[in-house]
């Protein structure tokens, strides 16, 4: 990245007889030439220019630097690589590769309109803000806001991505659904105190399939954390069932989404739920049996002990009909550990024991995805006044994750890399030092030789030339 400098050497302590001196001068050098991959993966798969598609531009094309693809892909880029805020831009505006990845022609910002813009080929931080705080009801007059997005059209976004990432129709899949704590330390619109997490936050909903990201759905906290899952829900199986008619969707979640409407809506529109249910005395009592005997195995082994059992189960009041409830009754070292499942599943599906350990237990690996777009990926940057343009930063970071999470599903495959979480992939293929160096015909990276993922990297790159362009 190149930066203005003074003719002043530094000198540091010298080698021997030799001395160590360092200028600004090295002309177009990066320290994330990493985003040549990224850009080969958006590239190959489209994902920011059809993202892009969900923004209506009402400005005059005759007086833009900056499309809203450009904009879109600059942004989604810098938080893969690890700048989560907007400032960041300011410097970034200078990266010839990042430009080149964003789409830009004039990699090197020769040919910008203003003098001081010259050398700045990507828009600064005051252009992005912009991109995220055009309200839903444009002012045709206002001079600053003019690029509107569609919610709907960027939902549907990752719902097409998430159907096309199959290569032949899956028999099952299993949608993770799970809730939140976005922490905020401001006057935010939508704020809320939340007892549970003991802080001012949002309550935002995710639905994963493995590592696939269905649904980023910002919420305020002052509600249930299964609130809005039906219609997702309703949305998610609707677009699913049009491309795959026979298809099995089970929805897996804990119990803060064991709701009647939930476990009504499934029974009635053929969709199965395996869901966690709170303990109480009542479940205690049909579970005391099984309790006794994990604590007999316990007293007898010195290790911890499971006994499964599975039984019909109505609440008082809440549940509209009877059903099938599978309970672990677990001895350890601190005493009791019941735990307790609801399914409407056929018990051929699996036996009480591999339903709850190799079925259920498998959606805590959907925290470490959340985990991923916290904090590799800077989801909970919601530091704007207003909810709507909060949700569109969720939606550029889920963006983020869909770009990665792709490069690591498809460009990984077979790699020591091939599990690893968007933040070591990010430190060990993005953060790549490479001179740059541009001519008329060709722009060439000389990546740094002491790179140690070098065989990863070209694995990688061999992997995503097997898939063509998407036009």
């Amino acid at each position: 990245m190149q930066t203005e400098c003074t003719s002043e050497q530094m000198e540091f302590q010298g080698v021997e007889r030799r001395v160590v001196k360092a200028e600004f001068d090295g002309g177009h050098i990066t320290s994330d030439a990493g985003v040549l991959a990224l850009r080969e993966v958006d590239k190959k798969f489209a994902l920011c220019r059809r993202f892009a598609e969900g923004f209506t531009d009402h400005r005059n094309a005759d007086l833009i630097e900056h499309s809203v693809r450009e904009l879109v892909s600059s942004r989604v880029m810098a938080m893969a690589l690890g700048y989560e805020d907007l400032n960041d831009h300011d410097d970034l505006a200078r990266d010839p590769l990042l430009a080149m990845a964003a789409g830009k022609v004039d990699v090197e910002g020769k040919n910008r309109k203003r003098q001081r813009d010259r050398g700045r080929p990507l828009a600064s931080k005051s252009t992005l803000n912009r991109l995220e705080l055009t309200p839903s009801q444009l002012d045709p007059h206002n001079r600053y806001w003019k690029i509107v997005h569609s919610p709907k059209r960027l939902e549907d976004f990752f719902v097409t991505v998430f159907l096309e990432s199959f290569k032949q129709p899956p028999k099952e899949i299993i949608l993770d659904f799970d809730a939140t704590d976005d922490p905020l330390h401001g006057e935010q619109e939508g704020r809320f105190f939340h007892g549970y997490y003991k802080n001012y936050c949002y309550l935002p909903l995710y639905v994963f399939c493995q590592d696939r990201l269905l649904v980023a759905k910002l919420r305020t906290s002052d509600s249930d954390a299964g609130s809005g899952a039906v219609k997702e829900l309703a949305r998610l199986v609707r677009r699913i069932r049009k491309k795959w008619l026979h298809v099995r969707i089970v929805v897996r979640a804990d119990s803060g989404f064991t709701r009647e409407n939930l476990m009504k809506w499934c029974e009635k529109h053929k969709v199965y739920y395996l869901l966690g249910l709170a303990k109480n005395q009542r479940l205690m009592k049909k579970l005391g049996k099984e309790l006794a005997q994990a604590k007999e195995l316990y007293e007898q082994t010195g290790h911890a002990a499971r006994v499964f059992t599975q039984f019909s189960h109505s609440t008082r009041k809440s549940w509209s009909r009877i059903r099938r409830v599978i309970g672990k009754a677990e001895y350890l070292a601190k005493g009791p550990n019941p735990r307790f499942i609801v399914t409407n599943l056929p018990e051929a599906y699996a036996e009480p024991r591999e339903l709850y350990e190799k079925v259920y237990c498998q959606r805590g690996d959907m925290e470490n995805r959340i985990k991923e777009q916290q904090l590799d990926l800077f989801a909970d940057r919601t530091s704007t006044r207003a909810m709507r343009s909060n949700q569109l930063r969720l939606w550029f970071s889920s963006l983020a994750y869909v770009l990665v999470s792709t490069l690591r599903r498809v460009g990984l495959k077979g790699t020591r890399l091939a599990k690893a979480t968007c933040g070591t992939i990010r430190v060990k293929l993005f953060k790549i030092g490479a001179l740059i160096k541009i001519s008329v015909r060709r722009i060439m990276v000389h990546l740094a030789s002491a790179c140690p993922y070098q065989d990863v990297f070209r694995q990688l790159w061999r992997n995503l030339q097997a898939y063509p362009l998407r036009l």
